[in-house]
């Protein structure tokens, strides 16, 4: 990474200590990461219409030597694993391509056709997916059916790749999705879609240059694709655990697991092939309870009784088990250990968080005080690399008890600025608590460090040496993590002080995700981005008279918040806006001006005045905030 530097020595020492305490000499992830390789993309890289590149795993290929002082040794292992690109037979009749996404897509083949589950996050990258497994098997295939796993993007975004709308309703193809997929697909990517992209691109570290010093992955996979997300709607819903569907000869039996990895998530298991496909939630590392993009706590002690339902219905029956994510483990009895395992560390952390929590530790101090039993400690696939200990401990106290800890000194505290103000007055000046920073960064003491530099920016970003010497703290910070996000985060950072903000390489509210927009969360969607304030006194009322749906909803400002209803309301709007429910998500991506609406087919009767006071009360989100400055 350009001004990047070497090494500490503490981190050196650090990444000695890992090596002595992991069981490295334990192979068998690269056999199972290796088996069944069919072939890959020579160069294994993705462009755009545009010919940006939007995928590049070949970039990785510095990951074929031994870890350096730069990277942690567990990490680096993962991200060699992960890295591995192809398509692969998983058995006979399931193919996986791997190593071109954050993700993996499978094609299961049927009598006649395929059955396609999660097609990675763009279309372009999911287009690449599939024409590698056309230059090993055949293009003579149809594909039968698309099914979506989980409503998190990357297992929906690159349908397009695989099919089009036209092929959809023609050929009666089934895109199948477990309850609730659609609107949690939706809301997610657009209601906090900036923020949570900003923070993503921090995360996967997409913009990070590739090497021993920069971005090596991201533990779940090696990074995000950056082309076009795309979104098909799902015309099978599946509701119920046991639940039966057959497409083209392939019996499938659903799972739910819902609020685990994802809101709305579900696990196939396929009895003539003896295989379970387990979604996201049992894949080879110890995986999010809060994603560090953001997103809803997730609930670890359902998780946990999940995957015991997971054995219970499907585990001493099959003979290979593959993710989303990661590669397949077969064998039954090691299929069972690797569920098992996985299901005791979901289960472990959440009931461990709480007895601490109930003897009045708080999340900070449980996550310093939790260790994992030896036998998952010493378990590859129980390891920290997606969602780490520490802050997988922070999320189950947040879920129980929010983010008040109990103790009054924290009920009320400054806000960054104001705060990091104050540090620097009592540490006697920005040049003492530089100097402070400076100490503790030569002593190894990085956490301090940090608390104390990050005031320091805080209370004077335009403090060249504080900026400097952060920046040189986040990188040992990332050197030394086995986390891939923390890395991505730690690297970010020290990217962003040193260059300045990179913005957001990928843009998750795609224009095909707005349009799956229900009239409700439409509203909603724009009710986020009134400029309260300024509407405190604003009267605006407008009928939305959505035809295929045959209702009204009276939309309207009350005291600055924009609030609908499908009741009769008193009094006449203002404006009345007549569409189908497909052409309303046009307010989302034009805005509230009627020659765009009028143009996307919108009938507008009364005064448009009225979508103009609407549209200058609207406050878009910023896709390039600042983070690691104010």
């Amino acid at each position: 990474m350009s001004g990047s530097k070497p090494a500490t020595q503490p981190v050196i020492d650090h990444q000695a200590e890992m090596r002595e305490t992991l069981p490295f000499d334990d192979r068998r992830d690269f056999v199972n990461a290796s088996r069944g390789l069919i072939g890959r993309r020579t160069p294994n890289t993705v462009v755009n219409d545009q010919g940006e590149t939007v995928w590049d795993n070949d970039s990785y290929s510095f990951l074929e030597a031994e870890a350096p002082d730069t990277a942690n040794p567990s990490l680096w292992r993962q991200s060699r694993l992960v890295q591995l690109d192809g398509l692969y037979e998983v058995t006979e009749g399931i193919y996986q391509v791997r190593g071109l996404d954050l993700s993996n897509t499978t094609i299961i083949e049927g009598k006649e056709g395929l059955v396609i589950i999660d097609p990675l996050t763009s279309q372009e990258t999911g287009a690449a997916a599939f024409a590698l497994y056309k230059e090993h098997r055949g293009a003579d295939r149809p594909v039968k059916a698309i099914i979506y796993t989980h409503s998190h993007v990357d297992h929906f975004g690159g349908v397009r790749g695989f099919v089009t709308d036209e092929e959809v309703e023609q050929n009666d193809i089934k895109i199948i999705a477990p309850e609730g997929f659609l609107e949690h697909a939706v809301s997610e990517n657009v209601f906090t879609g900036t923020s949570m992209s900003r923070r993503a691109a921090y995360m996967y570290g997409a913009a990070l240059e590739r090497g021993p010093t920069g971005q090596i992955g991201a533990g779940l996979g090696q990074t995000v694709s950056t082309g076009t997300v795309t979104l098909i709607a799902p015309n099978v819903t599946i509701t119920t655990t046991k639940e039966t569907y057959t497409v083209d000869e392939v019996d499938m039996m659903f799972q739910m697991a819902p609020d685990t990895e994802a809101p709305s998530e579900m696990l196939i298991y396929f009895p003539g092939f003896k295989a379970l496909c387990a979604a996201e939630d049992a894949t080879h590392t110890f995986h999010n309870i809060l994603t560090l993009r953001g997103a809803v706590v997730r609930d670890p002690h359902s998780w946990a009784k999940y995957l015991t339902e997971t054995i219970d219905l499907f585990g001493h029956q099959a003979d290979v088990v593959f993710a989303s994510h990661h590669w397949p483990t077969w064998g039954n009895e090691n299929i069972v250990n690797f569920l098992t395992s996985q299901r005791d560390l979901y289960a472990y952390v959440h009931d461990q968080t709480l007895r601490l929590l109930n003897k009045g530790y708080n999340g900070p101090e449980i996550a310093e005080m939790m260790t994992l039993p030896p036998a998952l400690d010493q378990t590859w696939s129980a390891r920290g690399y997606y969602g780490s200990l520490s802050h997988n401990v922070k999320a189950i106290y947040q879920r129980y008890s929010g983010w008040f800890d109990g103790n009054p000194a924290n009920l009320w505290d400054h806000p960054p600025v104001e705060k990091a103000k104050r540090y620097v007055e009592l540490a006697g000046g920005l040049a003492e608590i530089i100097s402070k920073g400076r100490q503790a960064f030569k002593t190894g003491d990085y956490r301090w460090a940090t608390e104390l530099l990050n005031h320091a920016v805080f209370a004077n970003p335009d403090s060249k040496p504080a900026k400097e010497l952060l920046a040189d703290v986040y990188e040992q910070l990332g050197y030394g993590s086995e986390n891939g996000t923390w890395r991505n985060f730690y690297i970010s950072g020290a990217t962003e002080l040193r260059s300045g903000n990179f913005g957001t390489p990928t843009q998750t509210a795609s224009p095909d995700v707005v349009a799956q927009l229900t009239p409700e969360m439409l509203f909603d969607s724009m009710a986020v981005q009134i400029k309260g304030p300024d509407a405190w006194n604003t009267q605006l009322a407008i009928d939305v008279v959505v035809t295929d749906l045959t209702v009204t909803y009276r939309w309207w400002l009350s005291n600055g918040a924009l609030v609908y209803s499908k009741a009769e309301q008193p009094g006449e709007a203002t404006v009345t806006l007549t569409g189908t429910s497909k052409q309303l998500p046009a307010l989302a991506v034009y805005g509230p001006k009627p020659i765009a609406l009028r143009k996307a087919g919108i009938q507008i009767d009364g005064d448009t005045g009225a979508l103009d006071t609407l549209a200058s009360l609207l406050d878009p989100g910023d896709p390039d905030f600042n983070i690691v400055t104010p």
